[in-house]
């Protein structure tokens, strides 16, 4: 074994180390990028990557709109777009049997298109359907578990903070992404209602009467998030705005809706300015880490040995992508959305390339991988955010609800791979 592979496997050792002791991703990346660089190159170099890195992350124009999204989805919580798109689900899919069930699936999906974000999605949607699908007699099982499933909307359709970063990470086109999320979103959307009828047929109480005129009226509610949707992903679309203009369009036209209907005061835009200072300070330090890493794992060629590897095997393009699929479910099931992105993304990526498949394809494989995950145990982060708001409801109840859901994203992953003009259809008719 030579140093470099020594050093790898070492660093590679020291960071799941790191990360069991629950150093934080970002800075768990970062310390084995700098002292496994210096291990190879010496300490001057590696503390130039020290100084360079952070910089050339934060001031990287094609990361600006992080933080915008993040803004504008913050900016959708605290004005109460997500009640709007529950009421107007319920007031339209209510009459079926388990309608509440559906109608939280279906402001999960409203609620992504304008949020970017699983954690929130799962967060806000607790707080507001849990409570009315308890008072109509759901199981906690059932109600938590389409809850966890639906929050993981939020990095599928677009706008998704995760695809950025994919994005970033691989430099393929943020605004192909975004439409090749659209109707694989549409999809799963359409499949967990499924799941919900079929898996949870027994548990589902009777829906209410249908009311015509409260439907139509319950649409005023949600002219916002249409209008929002329209606006930052038709643009995108029609190529008028790069992902990055319409991000901060976005993010500016949702503060503007809510202080015009007065669900924005001053506090809740500060309120809101801070959670996603929070929040875009916690996804950066993770981006540094990566490239601090990224150049740990350059030295050391582990991503060409790794692509020979696989290769070697000779698996064949399918055999292979089964293989880092199978690798990436394990991994989904034991650590968050976002530090498998980074982590996995520059040591596979170029094997995804040898083997001819389609980045703007792979991403949303990518990403409905990482969905898979945020409902798995042991981890399944969308169960811990909803136990951390639902104390009362044990993590085991939330674990029994979402196993329909993880076999019915297997199957969306399966059709993903067999057809992929699922995802590759809408970036291809673009401008």
């Amino acid at each position: 074994m030579s140093l470099g592979d020594l050093t790898a496997l070492l660093g590679f050792i020291a960071m799941f180390v790191l990360m069991a002791l629950r150093v934080p991703i970002g800075i768990a990346m970062g310390l084995v990028g700098v002292f496994g660089f210096a291990a190879i190159r010496g300490i001057m170099p590696a503390l130039n990557l020290l100084t360079t890195s952070p910089f050339r992350v934060v001031t990287d124009f094609n990361l600006t709109l992080v933080p915008f999204f993040i803004l504008m989805g913050a900016f959708a919580t605290n004005s109460g777009m997500s009640k709007e798109l529950f009421r107007t689900g319920n007031a339209w899919l209510g009459s079926f049997r388990g309608g509440l069930a559906l109608a939280t699936i279906s402001a999960c999906a409203g609620f992504a298109a304008i949020c970017g974000s699983s954690v929130a999605t799962a967060a806000t949607m607790t707080r507001v359907a849990l409570p009315e699908m308890r008072g109509a007699g759901y199981h906690d099982s059932t109600s938590t578990g389409v809850i966890a499933a639906g929050g993981t909307l939020g990095i599928l359709i677009p706008p998704s903070v995760v695809m950025v970063v994919y994005g970033y990470l691989t430099e393929t086109d943020v605004g192909q992404l975004f439409m090749a999320g659209i109707l694989p979103g549409i999809l799963a959307t359409v499949m967990y209602m499924g799941t919900v009828l079929i898996a949870h047929a027994k548990r589902l109480p009777p829906g209410k009467s249908f009311d015509m005129r409260e439907a139509f009226a319950s649409l005023r509610e949600v002219w916002a998030v249409a209008l929002l949707f329209i606006a930052v992903i038709g643009v995108i679309y029609l190529g008028i705005a790069t992902p990055t203009e319409a991000a901060a369009v976005g993010a500016f036209a949702t503060m503007l809706i809510g202080v015009a209907r007065g669900r924005l005061n001053t506090r809740r835009i500060l309120d809101s300015l801070v959670e996603a200072l929070r929040t875009s300070v916690v996804l950066y330090t993770v981006l540094i880490g990566a490239m601090l890493f990224g150049y740990f794992l350059a030295i050391t060629q582990s991503p060409q040995k790794l692509t020979a590897l696989l290769v070697g095997l000779d698996l064949g393009a399918y055999g292979t992508l089964a293989l880092i699929l199978a690798f990436f479910f394990i991994a989904g099931a034991l650590m968050d959305e976002m530090a498998m992105i980074v982590l996995m993304v520059p040591i596979v990526f170029p094997v995804i390339m040898h083997l001819g498949f389609d980045p703007v394809w792979f991403g949303v494989i990518l990403v409905t991988s990482c969905q898979l995950g945020m409902i798995t145990p042991p981890v399944g982060i969308n169960m811990f955010v909803i136990n951390s708001i639902a104390k009362d409801v044990k993590l085991t109840t939330i674990f029994r609800g979402v196993g329909p859901f993880i076999l019915a994203d297997i199957v969306r992953l399966v059709l993903l791979v067999l057809f992929p003009a699922i995802a590759l259809w809408l970036p291809m008719t673009m401008k």
